[in-house]
C-alpha cells in the first residue's frame, strides 16, 4: 500500500492576524433597502418615462383617441386631456411621477399642451439613451440641452406674429381662433365655432385681473350640446321654496338684492356658501346676519333676476351686476361623463384664450413651429465642434416627435409627411405643418390653426428641464418601510395587532 503524506506549515501568529484584521462591512441602510445607481439606474428611470408617454401618445392631435379610466370606486372617466389622464393613472415609479408633474405644471400655466410636454420629455430622453449607454457624463447632456433650449425659446420669440391689440375685431379673431385651436383636440371639436365664440364671450366679460374663479361653469344633464348656454351674470340651481311661491313674479328689473347669512330652508351649507359668495362679489353689498338693520348702503343691486326651466332643474340667474364682471357657462350634454370633459375641453380654452390676452404673440400649431426649430437647431448644430453638434443635433431629432405623432394618430404615413415638411422648411416654408384634412402638408399660420407662442415655450421649457433632472439623477435609494407598513394605527381596533415586519 502507498500511503500519502502532506506537510502543513505550522499555524503561526502573523497569518491568524492576517485573516481577522478584514476589513468589516459598515452597514449604513436598513435591511431591505433597494439601493440602485449608475448608467443601469439611468437607462431605468428612462424606459420608466417611455411607458408613461405611451399611456398618452395616441390622444394627441384632432384624431387623437381618447382613454377611458375607471377608478377603485367604480367611476368611469372619459378623457384625452394629457394632465387628466396621468393624474387618474396613480403613478408610483418615483422618476417616472416627474413627467406627471410637468404635465400638471403645464395644465396649471398655461392650460393645453399637456400631452405635448409629456411626450417632448419623453423623447428627448429616448434620443439620450445611446449616448448614455456609451457612457456620455450626464452633465454634458444636461449642458447641451440647456444650451438648446434657449436658442429655441429665442427662435419662437423671434419668429411669433404679433397681433395689435388695439384693433378689438382682430384680438378677437385671433382669440376665436386659438380657442378653435384648443378646442380641436378635444370630445367637442365638431362643436368648436360655437364654443370658441362661448369661451371669448365669457373671457372678455372679465375684468383685467381674468380672474379664471370669475367663470362658473355648470352642467344639466338632458339637452345638445348646442343648448349650452352662457349667462352674463351669476346663475345658480336653487328654488326658493315658500308658500305661493308659484304665484310669484319670476321676473324682476332693476332689484336691491339682501344677502342673508340665515337658514331660510334646509339646504346643502356647501351650496348656500357658493351662492353667498359668488353674489357679494358680483352684485355688491354685504352679509347680514339678521335683517335689523336694513339700509342701502348694506343690499346688493342687479339689472334683471329672473327663474328660468333648464332642463329638468330651475336656475336662477342675476344679470348686469354692477360689482364685478361674472358669468356663468351652463353646459347640456347626455350621459354624465361627456359633459366632464366638456367642462375640462372649456377649461383647456378658456385658459389659452386668457394666455392669449395676455402675451399677444402666436405661433402656427399642427407641429409647424416644431418643424422650424428643429431645422433651426440641426443648422445650428453643424456649425459647432465636439460632443455638443451631436446633443443638440439629438435634441433637434426629438421635437419632430409633435408631428411625427399628429401623423400616427391620424393614420398617415408620418416618414413621408416628414420628409415633406423637411424639404419645405428648408426652401423658407416656416409655417408648413401637419394637415390633418388632407393628408398632407399645409401653411399652418393661413390655415388659421394658431396657439399662443407662451403655450409653447412653457412646454419646451418644462420638457428640457424634466429631461435634465431625470439625467441628474444616478442613484435611487428607497426605504422598505414606506412598502412595509400600513397607515398609523391600521389594523388595529378589532382585535388584532399589527403584523410585525420580518
Amino acid at each position: 500500500m502507498r500511503f500519502l503524506f502532506f506537510c502543513l506549515p505550522p499555524l503561526c501568529p502573523h497569518n491568524f492576524f492576517t485573516f481577522s484584521l478584514q476589513p468589516t462591512p459598515v452597514i449604513l441602510l436598513k435591511e431591505g433597502t433597494d439601493t440602485s445607481q449608475g448608467i443601469p439606474q439611468l437607462i431605468s428611470n428612462i424606459n420608466a418615462c417611455q411607458v408613461i408617454a405611451e399611456a398618452v401618445r395616441t390622444t394627441l392631435g384632432p384624431r387623437g383617441m381618447d382613454k377611458l379610466m375607471v377608478d377603485g370606486r367604480g367611476k368611469a372617466t372619459i378623457s384625452n386631456d394629457g394632465a387628466t389622464i396621468l393624474k387618474l393613472l396613480d403613478v408610483v415609479h418615483p422618476a417616472a411621477k416627474t413627467l406627471v408633474d410637468i404635465a400638471r405644471s403645464q395644465d396649471a400655466e398655461v392650460g393645453d399642451g399637456t400631452t405635448s410636454v409629456t411626450l417632448l420629455a419623453a423623447e428627448f430622453l429616448k434620443q439620450l439613451k445611446s449616448y448614455v449607454e456609451e457612457g456620455l457624463h450626464p452633465q454634458t447632456i444636461i449642458r447641451a440641452f440647456r444650451t438648446a433650449t434657449n436658442l429655441a425659446v429665442n427662435k419662437i420669440k423671434d419668429v411669433a406674429v404679433s397681433v395689435k391689440k388695439d384693433d378689438k375685431q382682430e384680438q378677437r379673431q385671433l382669440l376665436e381662433k386659438c380657442a378653435a385651436t384648443a378646442l380641436n383636440s378635444k370630445l367637442i371639436a365638431g362643436q368648436k365655432d360655437f364654443f370658441s365664440k362661448m369661451v371669448v364671450d365669457a373671457v372678455i366679460s372679465l375684468d383685467e385681473l381674468l380672474s379664471l374663479k370669475m367663470i362658473g361653469i355648470k352642467k344639466v344633464q338632458g339637452g345638445a350640446l348646442e343648448d349650452s348656454q352662457l349667462v352674463s351674470g351669476v346663475a345658480f340651481k336653487k328654488t326658493f321654496s315658500y308658500a305661493g311661491f308659484e304665484m310669484q313674479p319670476k321676473r324682476y328689473e332693476n332689484l336691491k338684492i339682501a344677502l342673508l347669512n340665515v337658514e331660510l330652508e334646509l339646504k346643502a351649507e356647501k351650496d348656500n356658501a357658493e351662492v353667498r359668495v359668488k353674489s357679494v362679489e358680483a352684485c355688491g353689498g354685504s352679509i347680514q346676519t339678521s335683517v335689523g338693520a336694513m339700509t342701502d348702503d348694506v343690499l346688493g343691486q342687479c339689472e334683471l333676476f329672473e327663474e328660468v326651466q333648464v332642463g329638468g332643474e330651475r336656475y336662477n340667474f342675476f344679470k348686469g351686476c354692477p360689482k364685478a364682471k361674472t358669468c356663468t357657462i351652463i353646459l347640456r350634454g347626455g350621459a354624465e361623463q361627456f359633459t366632464e370633459e366638456t367642462e375640462r375641453s372649456l377649461h383647456d380654452a378658456i385658459m389659452i384664450v386668457r394666455r392669449a390676452i395676455k402675451n399677444d404673440s402666436i405661433v402656427a400649431g399642427g407641429g409647424a413651429i416644431e418643424m422650424e426649430l428643429s431645422k433651426y437647431l440641426r443648422d445650428y448644430s453643424r456649425t459647432i465642434p465636439g460632443k455638443q453638434q451631436l446633443l443638440i443635433g439629438a435634441y433637434a431629432k426629438a421635437l419632430e416627435i409633435i408631428p411625427r405623432q399628429l401623423c400616427d394618430n391620424a393614420g398617415f404615413d408620418a416618414t413621408n409627411i416628414l420628409n415633406k415638411l423637411r424639404a419645405k422648411h428648408a426652401q423658407g416654408g416656416m409655417w408648413y405643418g401637419v394637415d390633418i384634412n388632407n393628408e398632407d402638408i399645409a401653411d399652418n399660420f393661413a390655415a388659421c390653426v394658431w396657439e399662443p407662442s407662451i403655450v409653447r415655450i412653457n412646454a419646451l421649457t418644462a420638457a428640457s428641464e424634466a429631461a435634465c433632472l431625470i439625467l441628474s439623477v444616478d442613484e435611487t435609494i428607497k426605504n422598505p418601510r414606506s412598502s412595509m407598513d400600513g397607515p398609523p394605527g391600521g389594523g388595529r381596533g378589532r382585535g388584532r395587532g399589527r403584523p410585525h415586519a420580518h
